[in-house]
């Protein structure tokens, strides 16, 4: 069972980032910078690609890397984030505990965050319509096959650097559930964020947020989308120091935005 992680970058000059990474398998880097190149080596045993080209948008980007992955099982990685030592045994572990699993989500450990905090898994779940909307993709180990035999990629209009600024994580997972890929979480982390770079798309809750928020929303299920932006706005008031009317109310004119 070969393990490989599918790296999402910008500006990469050299291979420092392999070290930053803590990169103990196969890699692909998506470096997106002002040159177009391709680059194939060997570093510490473990098969390197970068991808160099001069375009921007996430989705792009991780669909490169993607479209060119050759293992049995990928991840999807930052580049602000360390994985653990022992991230390869430990995947390979909970994929034999779950043979018929086609991904399982880990846990990511992180510093304090001025916006969220992401989900900690503190028992293992089976992942639904429910609780996917809690995961982000840089949590999550796939079977390459299971993705490619389905069609699944990213939705290359969200994300950073794209016209609708986040939710391509949300939508990916989302369409694996809907090919009935099945997906499980356990409580066991497989990398930390390192919090040294700031979000390309997070600026806060402003208006444009909750439009790209609405969007979002829309695309994951054209029949259930007002209910989804209703039970966020109520959900998360608090956190968006908003009245739930207003988020909900700049949630749905973003169906129509743009």
């Amino acid at each position: 069972m070969k393990v490989q992680v599918l790296a999402a970058a910008m500006q990469q000059n050299d291979y420092r980032l392999l070290e930053r990474l803590n990169i103990q398998s196969d890699a692909i880097i998506g470096n997106q910078c002002s040159r177009n190149s391709i680059e194939t080596f060997e570093w510490k045993g473990h098969k390197i690609t970068y991808l160099n080209f001069a375009e921007k948008g996430i989705g792009l980007n991780r669909n490169n890397a993607l479209i060119r992955a050759d293992a049995d099982i990928v991840l999807f990685a930052d580049d602000d984030m360390v994985y653990a030592d022992g991230y390869v045994s430990l995947i390979k572990k909970q994929f034999r505990n779950h043979p018929d699993a086609d991904g399982i989500i880990f846990n990511i450990t992180e510093s304090d965050s001025e916006y969220y905090k992401r989900y900690v898994i503190q028992k293992e779940m089976k992942v639904g319509y429910f609780n996917f909307l809690r995961y982000g993709t840089v949590r999550i180990a796939l079977r390459l096959k299971s993705i490619k035999e389905n069609g699944i990629y990213f939705n290359q209009c969200f994300g950073g650097g794209c016209e609708y600024r986040h939710g391509e994580d949300n939508i990916f997972i989302c369409d694996c559930l809907k090919k009935g890929l099945k997906i499980y979480a356990v409580p066991a982390a497989i990398a930390a964020l390192t919090g040294e770079r700031e979000s390309t798309w997070n600026k806060g809750y402003d208006n444009q947020f909750f439009y790209d928020q609405g969007k979002l929303y829309r695309i994951i299920s054209r029949k259930w989308w007002r209910i989804l932006c209703l039970q966020d706005a109520l959900r998360h008031q608090k956190m968006y120091s908003r009245a739930w009317r207003d988020s909900y109310r700049l949630m749905t004119k973003g169906r129509f935005n743009r």
